[in-house]
This record gives C-alpha cells, structure tokens and sequence, in this order.
C-alpha cells in the first residue's frame, strides 16, 4: 500500500509544482503589463481580473496579517461610494470607484502571493524591470521622433511611453532603478556593464519625463535606498565599495544627463521645468490655491464631493493625494488613507534592517512608498497601479517576517 501511496504521490508533486510555476509566471507577466496603460481598461486590468479571481478561487489565502490591508482599503473604497449620495451627476463615478476597488484587491492579491511564496519577490521586480526599459526605450524613441509616428509615446513635448499621463511614466520607473542600483551595488562586477546600462536607459526615461515629482522621488529614494544599505552593512570594505560605487554610478549619471542637455529641445524644455514654482502653481486659482480652496470645501463636506468634481470646478483636478483622499473619498476615507500610510510605513521599518532573504524588496518597497507619500503633496497618486503593487510588496514580506517569527516560537521550548 505505501508503495502505490508513494507511486501516485510523485506525478501529484509534479503536477502541483508546475500549476504553482504556472501561477508565478502569470504573475510575472500581469506585473509586465502594467508598463502599458495607454487606455483603460488596459490589457493589465483583463489580466490581473482573470487572474486574482482563479487565485483566490483556487484556494490562495488572506493571512492575519494581510487581513488589515484588504481591511483599510475596502474601508477607504466605502468612503467613495458614499460621496456618490451627494454629486449630481454621478457619469463616470461608477467606473471610478470600480478601478479604485480593482486596485485595492490587486494590492491584497500581491501580498498574498509573496505572502505564499518569497521567490516571486524576484520575478516581480524582474518583470518590473523588463516593462520598464521596454517603456521607457518607446519614451526616449518618441521624444527623439527616431520612426514615424513615434509622437504617440509622448504629451507635451515630454516622453511618456506607453501610459496615458508623463507623471505617471516617470514614478513608474524608479522602483525597477532602484532594483538595479541595488544589484548594481550588492552583486558581482562582471554583471556591472548590463545593470549600468538598464540604469541608464531608466534615469533617461525619467529625466526626458520632465516630471518634477519622478525627479524628487528618484533624487530621494536613490539616497535613502543607499543610506539603508550603508547602516545595514556593518563591513567597512563593503561599506566602502557601496560608497564608491554609488558616487560613480552619480557621476555617470550626471554625465549622461549633461550630454541629453546638449540638446536644444531637451535643455530649453528641462530650463522651464526645472523651476520650483511654476506659472499655473502660484497663479491665480494655480495649484496652490485650488489646494486650499479644496481643503476648505471639503471641511464642510464629511462625505466629499465626489470623483473629478473638484477639477470639473476649477479646469484642474487636485494634484494633492490628501486632499484627493478628502475630495473624492470623504473624511471617512481620508482618515483611513492617513492611518494606512503611517500603518504601513510604520510596520515596514521595524523591519527595514533585519537581515532576510526579502530584505532588499522591503526595502526598496519601503523608501519607494514614503517617497510617494512625499511627492503626494503635490500629486495625485492614486489609480497608479505601480503604488498599488509596492503597497501589496510591502505587506507582503512584513507578513513573511511574521510567518518566520511565528514558527520560530512555536519552535523554541516553552
């Protein structure tokens, strides 16, 4: 009988292992997808659907610790929908708040997988990287108009690759710089010339972007990834070497920055958008103002004022995440933001420098979701897919360090 039971148990083991390498390679291309949003619903929306209804179907489940995120965003969501009950016109508030739920469950499915198998952290990020040079070669193409009608990858003289909107384009890509930077600094030197490349190829796409928050959150990561690194390392050789190889990955950088600025096109547009300030921020009824006339209003609004209303008011929407949070989901659902953000930046840095095989996507994660939380004062962040993901990355691997501290006193005597 243990014979036939052993027999039948290797085809089963085999068929398993392959269904769970299926999955994560389904995984891998939804994550690939979301480097092409020139529309929605993109390809990424059909496939991630599909795809987190077999998983949970199949059986992948929410853990305890997981449970607090799809808690907190389904909480937020509700917020939304009851700013419906007060908007007039209620065109297009349905999608809206379907995309923004859409998104939540894709953030709770990405921490659940990583939850149930680390070794997906990597062909996540490896996916990332490969949308990411894809796209940001169709931005840097479009912007130099090198084929006929290259001008698709662009908006306003600025490169955008394949997404609807240069602000999104150019925060899309930093997390996957970062991975690179992070490999570039950690891993051997023969595979150096491949990753400086992929850095190059990225910090190219962000600059010619002109996005002054995917310049602000590249600036600030990039140093806050290096200085985790250098307290996390306590070799003084090795600190040495992330030091010297950081400055002369800069140093490259600049230089391939100055050589772009030769350009007439590049410096005369990079000149204007380099300014602090611009004319539609401090003017009249600029930025800044419909800030605070927004955050006004919404005092005296508990359920908000609903989806796209305030830019139907002023021409412009908020470009303010917090005040978004208020406008769009009401106080219910800006309080819920504000308690997700600091839950979640909260929970990661207890972790930030314990020593673990998903320690460098923590991480990365970590730096890449307070540099968004940063450059959330002046824009809008959500609906952007690529801080859905980092949200689910992050959650992810604090429930793997739970897991492993769970076993370990379930392990030890009493």
């Amino acid at each position: 009988m243990s014979a036939v039971t052993h027999d039948l148990s290797g085809p089963l083991r085999g068929r398993r292992s392959a269904a769970r390498l299926a999955g994560s390679a389904m995984i891998a291309f939804g994550v690939f997808l979301s480097g092409f949003v020139m529309s929605e619903p993109a390809p990424y929306e059909l496939m991630m659907v599909a795809q987190i209804a077999v998983w949970f179907l199949l059986g992948l489940r929410i853990s305890r610790t997981v449970a607090p995120l799809l808690a907190l965003l389904l909480i937020f969501n509700i917020g939304g929908l009851l700013s419906m009950l007060v908007m007039k016109d209620m065109s297009g508030a349905p999608m809206y708040f379907a995309v923004s739920t859409f998104l939540a469950l894709t953030s709770v499915f990405y921490a659940a997988v990583v939850e149930d198998d680390p070794e997906r952290l990597v062909l996540i990020f490896k996916a990332w990287v490969a949308a990411a040079i894809i796209t940001a070669m169709l931005g840097i193409l479009g912007y130099f108009h090198a084929f006929p009608g290259a001008a698709v990858f662009t908006r306003y003289d600025r490169a955008m690759g394949a997404f609807e909107d240069p602000n999104v384009f150019g925060p899309y890509l930093v997390a996957p710089l970062l991975y690179l930077l992070y490999r570039l600094l950690t891993g051997r030197l023969r595979q150096a010339p491949f990753l400086i490349l992929g850095l190059l190829v990225l910090a190219l796409g962000i600059f010619l972007s002109f996005s002054r928050a995917a310049w602000g959150l590249l600036a600030f990561s990039g140093a806050a990834l290096v200085l985790l690194m250098l307290l996390k390392e306590r070799s003084g050789a090795f600190r040495l070497k992330i030091l010297a190889l950081s400055i002369g990955a800069f140093v490259l950088l600049a230089l391939a920055l100055l050589i772009a600025l030769q350009f007439d096109q590049v410096s005369d547009l990079f000149l204007n958008r380099a300014r602090l300030v611009q004319e539609y921020d401090g003017a009249r009824l600029g930025r800044f103002e419909r800030h605070k006339i927004g955050f006004l209003m919404a005092m005296e609004r508990p359920l908000g004022l609903g989806p796209m209303v305030l830019g139907q008011m002023f021409g412009e929407d908020e470009h303010n995440i917090w005040l978004k949070s208020l406008t769009t989901y009401g106080w219910l659902g800006f309080v819920t933001y504000v308690g997700l953000i600091v839950w979640t930046l909260s929970m990661g840095f207890r972790y930030l420098l314990r020593e673990r095989p998903w320690q460098p996507y923590l991480m990365i994660a970590w730096v890449m979701i307070l540099g968004h939380a940063l450059i959330g004062n002046v824009i809008d962040t959500d609906h952007w897919r690529h801080f859905y993901l980092l949200l689910g990355v992050l959650w992810g691997c604090c429930a793997l360090e739970h897991r492993r501290q769970r076993a370990k006193r379930l392990a030890s005597p009493a």
